[in-house]
């Protein structure tokens, strides 16, 4: 299949935008397109100098792909008619009852004012209703912006001023105002399951990121609507059968169920995590390919032996994980239990500015990195003037294109981070061996100043975590007269367990070195992440900050 889109260039919501879109005969016209590395093979040629200006007039799709609006009747017409498309807790719809009910809720959108080029909004619990409601969008002309279901109001409205979406779907919008609002639970009886003309959004998604600041910003990705059906990507192959039990609004588990949809495989998703519940789905599903955070993979290994060994996992090819650090000792134990040509790691932003992958085989050899970079992309480590450290020390971490003309996304809420010689950093530190490996400490603005020493808080709770009785841990730094900041562990223990801070620092003592120990403690109830894995920890930082100055106690110290 090959189509086009005719553009008309219009200032309004969100800013530049496709704004007419209509099926059309292919011209020998430049391309609109922005790579995230061309080795991909999924995206034609960046000619455009600015992307989120969309100086172009006609976008021309390169042979290969396939309007995104056009994929669930493209796998439907080639695949057994009761083939499953996605599935979530009970519920399961094959690829035709996808499309027709995709079809419906497109023109329900359609009809409630929604433009091609224009943002959707969408607040949905995970369920197969969020791949209707994402494949309208798309079948409509139009952007998925997600945002987590359970965000308050408040944080919404702040995204919603950053995206001035033309709708708003999902459970929380009865308490918007001021928005052109769609609850999930409206009918959409009356409405045509046939067909709609093929359209192509400018970007494909716009994913929401408050990263550990608890700033909202909205990350564009420079993607139009449209994907190689049959063409995997690094661990993901066409056809398979993906499991990722995260939250669908955070943009792995979006990204990977969706690359499954878009590649004729069977996308599996969980209402929320749960450790013996994954494995189950594993071995009822024969899933090939599984995607983790490491919060996930503590708590399935938490289980114990007899549970984890009841079920069949010989289907599975790959589980990858992705999103946060994760402790050498955690990541041994999934080697030795799955093997490490089955265990791969992906380090890198929801931005696309670049990323790194590492097999277990190799893990095995460098034991505490994230890898190499992916092909197409090459990485630096910079002072924090942008020049290039030596090699083996630590510095920003920055990636740049080896093949694209113009940056793979934008924001809205915030700046740049792509220097104007194609360098960016999403504000990680780390450092490159000898052999090219790349091996993390933390974010800049995480790290602790303790008395001119460097603290890395991710090391710090990888030790923590690996404690038998803790279940999570968030260290962050506090005001300190004399050191500048104290190092301050937020702890949730596991079920039945009983800590105190002395028990846990005499563990701790045996593996780190002394400045890098906490030197007060908090025990809390609930779980420190989201269930992707996600802390805002400036967010629990400036809270407690704030404590110190109120006089609040709430630490216990060593």
């Amino acid at each position: 299949m090959r189509s086009s889109i005719r553009q008309t260039r219009m200032q309004g919501l969100g800013g530049s935008r496709i704004v007419r879109g209509e099926p059309c005969r292919p011209r020998p016209r430049k391309a609109l397109f922005a790579l995230i590395g061309s080795d991909s093979g999924l995206l034609g040629k960046a000619t455009a100098k600015s992307m989120g200006d969309l100086q172009v007039e006609i976008a021309e799709l390169a042979p290969d792909l396939v309007p995104m609006s056009a994929l669930l009747r493209y796998h439907g017409e080639r695949l057994p008619e009761n083939a499953p498309a996605v599935t979530c807790g009970a519920d399961t719809l094959s690829w035709r009852e996808l499309e027709a009910r995709a079809n419906r809720r497109a023109r329900q959108y359609i009809a409630m004012g929604v433009k091609p080029g224009d943002f959707v909004t969408l607040s949905l619990p995970n369920g197969v209703q969020f791949f209707e409601c994402s494949f309208a969008v798309w079948k409509a002309g139009a952007i998925p912006n997600v945002v987590s279901a359970k965000m308050p109001v408040a944080e919404v409205k702040a995204i919603l001023e950053l995206v001035r979406p033309s709708l708003v779907v999902g459970h929380l919008s009865e308490e918007l105002t001021g928005w052109r609002t769609l609850p999930l639970s409206t009918s959409t009886e009356g409405y045509g399951a046939e067909a709609l003309p093929d359209l192509v959004a400018p970007y494909w998604k716009a994913t929401t990121s408050s990263g550990s600041t608890g700033r909202p910003k909205v990350i564009v990705t420079h993607q139009p609507a449209a994907w190689n059906p049959t063409a995997g990507v690094s661990w993901l192959m066409p056809g398979e059968t993906h499991l990722c039990p995260g939250p669908l609004y955070q943009n792995a588990p979006f990204l990977t169920l969706h690359m499954a949809l878009f590649t004729g495989g069977h996308a599996v998703a969980l209402e929320r995590f749960d450790a013996e519940t994954t494995l189950r789905e594993i071995e009822r599903h024969r899933v090939q390919a599984l995607g983790l955070v490491p919060t996930m993979m503590n708590r399935i290994w938490a289980l114990p032996a007899e549970i984890r060994q009841a079920y069949d996992l010989s289907s599975l090819r790959v589980a990858e994980h992705y999103g946060a650090p994760i402790s050498p000792e955690l990541k041994e134990a999934w080697i030795g239990w799955l093997g490490p040509e089955r265990i791969v790691e992906m380090y890198g932003g929801s931005e696309g500015q670049g990323a790194t992958e590492i097999w277990g085989d190799d893990w095995l050899r460098k034991r505490g990195s994230v890898g190499r970079p992916i092909p197409g992309w090459e990485i630096s480590i910079r002072d924090e003037q942008g020049r290039p450290v030596p090699q083996g020390e630590y510095g920003d971490i920055a990636f740049r294109s080896k093949t694209a003309n113009g940056e793979p996304f934008h924001y809205l809420g915030a700046e740049s981070i792509i220097r104007s010689d194609g360098w960016g950093t999403l504000g990680d530190i780390g450092r490159i061996d000898e052999d090219g490996y790349l091996f993390l400490a933390d974010r800049r603005t995480d790290m602790i100043v303790r008395g001119g020493e460097n603290v890395y808080p991710a090391e710090i709770e990888g030790t923590l975590e690996n404690h038998p009785g803790i279940a999570s841990a968030i260290v962050v730094g506090l005001p300190d007269p004399d050191l500048g900041q104290r190092v301050h562990a937020i702890v949730h223990l596991r079920p039945g367990a009983e800590c105190t801070p002395q028990e846990i620092d005499a563990w701790m003592r045996s593996r780190l070195a002394r400045y890098k120990l906490p030197q007060s403690y908090e025990f809390v109830d609930d779980f420190l992440r989201d269930e992707g894995g996600k802390a805002r920890r400036g967010a629990l930082r400036d809270l407690r900050a704030q404590w110190l100055a109120e006089g609040r106690e709430f630490r216990q110290l060593v």
